[in-house]
């Protein structure tokens, strides 16, 4: 069968890419979500600590939103999300994050910790076929990796002090302002596969998510940064419906595009989209999406429960118009 759809490369981690990949996955059968790797909490913190692993979970969560909506899929998604409850070592572990590495280990030769790459893929694409996922999920990179967040203000009684905060986790709720993010190691090398994929896709998309710590990171990645932004592909921004606490609290839609273009200057973007229910100052945030070299889309993309969640069914129509124009 010819395969159907413009082909797709979607970054983010956690929540905020799920909510974009349970839209694609309704426009393209050919769809590569490219993934955060520096989750130091929960469950993948524990397995990253203990088994020297990526940690697995905003992986898991991209397998888990590319599931079909027949019984299979909605199965198997239920079960990799499933989460141990439990006064024992179990607890709070998810099914899928305990696959996923178990497979890595039996692919990397059976010994934990320093999985080669090509096993974390394989890995990956392996879940994929059991879960009938509708794309592939890689790595941002090939090691697992540290946040740092330049924040100022993270001890409110030196609201003016700039300091670092090190790991996703705490830079997710640090109080104060964060000014930008780098990443430890600096030069983390990036997955193969991942390059690839960005370099033969059409359509790149950024967003929704945790700005800071699920969006940006992929820019930090000087490889994989210099193959977003020489890419052929169009380049296409979601933004979030709302700011998120002790992340970008108080940011307008417009400071987010700003954020972007302090922590990659030479990145161009063709579209953003925006839902049009959520911005108060449509010119100013046009102004901003012009600077970047784009065009703004605004389009009801919430859902209708008043949370601030994109509506899947709603972002793939938008999707739809953009990459068919």
């Amino acid at each position: 069968m010819k395969p159907l759809g413009p082909k797709v490369v979607a970054l983010g981690g956690g929540h905020g890419l799920y909510a974009s990949l349970s839209a694609l996955r309704r426009v393209t059968d050919r769809l590569t979500a490219v993934v955060t790797v520096a989750d130091d909490g929960g469950s993948s913190g524990r397995l990253r600590r203990e088994l020297g692993v990526l940690p697995p979970g905003d992986l898991r969560m991209a397998l888990a939103a590319l599931c079909g909506d027949d019984e299979w899929g909605q199965t198997w998604r239920d079960v990799v999300q499933h989460r141990f409850r439990s006064e024992g070592d179990l607890r709070d572990h998810a099914v899928g994050n305990l696959l996923i590495v178990a497979l890595w280990e039996l692919l990397g030769g059976g010994e934990p910790g320093g999985v080669p790459s090509g096993s974390t893929v394989a890995g990956l694409d392996w879940v994929g076929r059991l879960l009938g996922a509708h794309g592939r999920v890689l790595p941002m990179a090939a090691v697992p990796m540290d946040i740092v967040a330049e924040v100022r203000g993270a001890d409110p009684a030196r609201p003016d002090e700039i300091s670092h905060v090190k790991g996703q986790v705490a830079c997710a709720k640090t109080p104060g302002s964060v000014l930008g993010v780098s990443l430890v190691p600096a030069d983390p090398p990036a997955c193969p596969e991942t390059l690839a994929a960005v370099e033969d896709a059409d359509w790149i998309v950024f967003g929704p998510g945790s700005w800071f710590t699920s969006v940006l990171p992929h820019l930090k990645v000087p490889a994989l940064a210099r193959a977003l932004t020489s890419a052929r592909a169009r380049r296409v921004v979601a933004l979030n419906l709302a700011p998120q606490p002790g992340e970008t609290d108080d940011f307008s839609p417009q400071t987010h595009l700003e954020v972007l273009q302090a922590h990659a200057p030479d990145l161009s973007v063709d579209v953003v989209i925006a839902d049009s229910g959520v911005v108060d100052d449509p010119d100013a945030l046009d102004k901003a999406v012009q600077e970047l070299g784009g065009r703004l889309v605004l389009a009801g993309v919430a859902a209708d429960d008043g949370s601030p969640r994109h509506d899947p069914a709603l972002l793939a129509q938008a999707f739809v118009q953009i990459f068919s124009e």
